[in-house]
């Protein structure tokens, strides 16, 4: 039986490596994967998904306006997992669309992406995804203190922790760092 995977962490936590592994372990056994992500995310290139230790793969990117149930059934139902990175970015329409191609198609989508953004709260893919998933797991990683990181503290020029701002904001280790919520707090205190 075909189940919605959401795996899940702060910045840092190897979540697009993951993906692009788990890409490389489906296709060594001659499976046909469609890897996606939100056009939003192009750091890296529109059809480029790459993770922070030089993995890479070609993707396809999906905009806001995009329906991935109509894009699988016209050009991907021929595959047999569909692997989705940086989910957080996706609408609520989007993984309602995953989950559907779960349920009618039977085949299996594994989400990777944030839990929640720089002020702790929920990306709207994010939270979707925790109402629907069949199996959330979380992918962890520590702060510099050692405990469990849980915040992407965004980060200003001089590497103080910004508390005010867009919701997305794109960027890596130039631009976040993942914090306990202790040191996070203590940060903004600072």
């Amino acid at each position: 039986m075909a189940k919605l995977y959401f795996k899940y962490g702060a910045m840092g936590s190897s979540k697009t490596a993951q993906a692009l592994i788990t890409k490389f372990n489906y296709e060594e056994r001659s499976m046909k994967v469609w890897l996606i992500k939100p056009a939003l995310d192009d750091r890296d290139g529109a059809r480029i998904l790459r993770s922070r230790i030089g993995l890479e793969s070609e993707c396809d990117p999906i905009s806001v306006e995009d329906d991935i149930y109509d894009m699988f059934k016209g050009q991907h139902s021929d595959v047999d997992v569909i692997i989705a990175d940086e989910c957080q970015f996706f609408t609520e329409a989007h993984i309602d669309q995953l989950r559907e191609i779960v349920d009618r198609q039977e085949i299996p989508v594994m989400c990777f992406g944030l839990r929640g953004d720089f002020m702790a709260h929920l990306f709207t893919g994010s939270r979707r995804l925790f109402e629907l998933a069949d199996s959330i797991a979380e992918i962890k990683t520590v702060c510099s203190c050692g405990e469990k990181a849980i915040i992407n503290a965004r980060l200003g020029d001089k590497g103080n922790v910004i508390t005010e701002g867009s919701q997305v904001l794109l960027g890596g280790n130039d631009r976040y760092l993942a914090m306990c919520h202790k040191c996070w707090q203590d940060k903004i205190r600072k």
